[in-house]
């Protein structure tokens, strides 16, 4: 599988992207020294992809799948690309507060640590659907790595569309996000624009 082994904080100067969206409170000092060249329309809307797959741990095959299902889909392309990236299963873990970061949800998934309406699931990619029950399995609740990770993650607030019940380390989806309540900084118009040409 490829892995990005890129330093996040690093990443995150290059992309002009505050490292909270990514789950992380580190700050970097460094600041991010550009050449006084104007970004071409290009290059704008390259960023905006790479801010889009860098936040959601997608590589580039897999976010032109999502795109060209986004296309298929009714409504606005961009909007419904957001809402496939979202609705990853390792996102809504995130999102629930059972990991700390995007990248910690992926590897609780892929450990089977984590179940879909009553079955042990490991493909963190899997897209969750209206009324799904995600829970961490009953023999990993009362391990010390939960009760690290819910001090963290205790006073994040959780989306309007899911409804989670932290005692038990379970949660519902309610609802498919809208577009207003994904607080993520991508600009998904450009990368339309980008895929469309």
């Amino acid at each position: 599988m490829a892995v990005n082994r890129v330093p996040v904080l690093k990443r995150c100067r290059s992309l002009g992207l505050d490292p909270v969206y990514l789950g992380i409170d580190k700050k970097s000092n460094r600041q991010l020294r550009r050449s006084s060249r104007k970004m071409s329309e290009y290059g704008m809307q390259l960023r905006e992809k790479q801010k889009a797959k860098f936040i959601y741990g997608v590589l580039e095959k897999p976010f032109r799948n999502y795109y060209d299902k986004a296309k298929q889909m009714k409504g606005m392309t961009g909007t419904n690309l957001m809402i496939l990236l979202e609705t990853r299963l390792d996102n809504v873990l995130f999102r629930m507060g059972f990991a700390r970061t995007r990248r910690e949800a992926r590897q609780i998934v892929s450990h089977r640590q984590v179940s879909l309406n009553g079955k042990p699931v490991n493909i963190a990619s899997i897209g969750v659907n209206v009324g799904d029950v995600i829970e961490v399995r009953e023999n990993k609740r009362d391990s010390v790595r939960y009760k690290d990770i819910l001090e963290v993650t205790g006073g994040r607030t959780v989306p309007a569309w899911l409804e989670v019940d932290q005692e038990n380390l379970k949660g519902t989806v309610k609802a498919l996000p809208t577009r207003e309540e994904i607080d993520v900084p991508v600009d998904e118009v450009q990368i339309v624009e980008l895929y469309s040409k």
